[in-house]
């Protein structure tokens, strides 16, 4: 039996059901902090092999890979739940005759509660700890995975009451060793705090986007128009249908209640538009200011962070293209470029995004050595 309380330079067995994107991320980072981990991962498809987890296996992040949960997991010592929230609560139920006492049972779900009831009910309590790395892309599958994903991320922690503080500790160290920031939350208040910080948010942006879409005209002024100030608030709208359906079903409850708060505060602007009352019009904008300039910018939260920064360039043939080939030259890797035309609440012509703040920062240096105005968005 591994001894959790020692230190993480054991030869852990970890699983993983569900390898994408974030399962992926961890893994690889897993691999970084110690190559001596055996790690494994079930594959739900039967006939066809999934490409993700051969190219996994041949990229040396996995050592072995099976069809059967009575392979391998009954000698883990950590397993992941990388699926879906609801695919990952009916997994716990398979997963139970195979699980030995001292394994450590996490997940990676945006919505808690009702995984916890689930471990409830089939008596894992004194096993599972509910997690949620807050980080991701809009980019999804193991091949778009890197270990950096985790890098300065929140990752929260949900013990249940009943799981051996040592174990606690242990996932919380190892978390750390990823480079995210862990944080202990019980389920409930964690799905109040994401209902706040990032459903509701996810719901207003795609609704917003939709009014746009449905106010056009057929020549779609507005779409060829918008930018600034929309894009920025409306970015989230472009997150996984999927996903985001999946999210709503099971964080219900919290989401309805603020959903119903943030409508009623709607009403209240409108009459406050219509009654021209300007103390209530000026102190709805400056408490909002004050409160997002207070808003850490460093560490990833709920939203993709962008690393971007934009540029004054001259009108000229060959602008952007020697820009590109200067930080190509410095291997500094460019996500997207592109000419900015609406700036009414902008300054700089040129956006380039990066895929990473170290490739950020690098530029920026670079860039303002050769006189380049930049600027960057708090």
């Amino acid at each position: 039996m591994i001894d959790f309380e020692s230190d993480f330079k054991s030869d852990l067995k970890i699983g993983f059901i569900g390898f994408g994107l974030i399962g992926g991320s961890i893994a690889r980072a897993l691999k970084k902090i110690n190559p001596d981990y055996y790690l494994f991962a079930y594959d739900y498809h039967k006939d066809t092999p999934s490409t993700d987890l051969q190219a996994a296996l041949s990229d040396g992040v996995l050592n072995s890979v099976t069809t059967t949960l009575s392979e391998d997991f009954p000698e883990g010592d950590l397993l992941f739940l990388c699926a879906p929230v609801l695919s990952n609560i009916n997994y716990l139920k398979q997963l139970k005759p195979y699980l030995k006492p001292s394994c450590i049972l996490t997940d990676v779900g945006s919505v808690k509660s009702n995984i916890h009831t689930a471990v409830e009910e089939l008596g894992l309590t004194k096993q599972f700890i509910g997690g949620h790395p807050m980080t991701g892309s809009e980019k999804t599958g193991y091949l778009n995975s890197y270990a950096l994903l985790l890098e300065n991320a929140y990752y929260i922690l949900t013990p249940t009451k009943d799981v051996p503080g040592y174990m606690v500790d242990f996932l919380h160290g190892l978390v750390k060793k990823l480079g995210s920031l862990p944080i202990l939350l019980e389920a409930q208040e964690h799905d109040e705090i994401t209902a706040a910080i990032s459903h509701v948010p996810h719901i207003i942006a795609a609704q917003l986007v939709n009014l746009v879409r449905e106010s056009d005209d057929d020549a779609e002024k507005m779409r060829e128009l918008a930018a600034g100030g929309f894009k920025d608030i409306t970015r989230i709208a472009s997150s996984s249908p999927v996903m985001w359906q999946n999210i709503c079903l099971t964080n219900s409850e919290q989401i309805k209640r603020l959903l119903d708060r943030y409508i009623s505060s709607l009403q209240i602007a409108s009459e406050a538009l219509a009654n021209m009352d300007e103390d209530y019009l000026y102190h709805m904008f400056d408490t909002a200011g004050e409160y997002r300039s207070a808003i850490p910018g460093k560490s990833i939260g709920m939203m993709k962070k962008l690393f971007e920064i934009y540029l004054d360039i001259m009108d000229e043939a060959g602008a952007i293209a020697t820009i590109a080939t200067l930080l190509a030259s410095n291997q500094i890797s460019i996500k997207n470029i592109g000419i900015i035309h609406n700036r009414e609440f902008e300054e700089g012509v040129l956006r380039i995004e990066f895929y990473d703040d170290q490739a950020q920062e690098k530029a920026i240096t670079l860039l303002k050595r050769y006189n380049y105005r930049i600027y960057e968005r708090k």
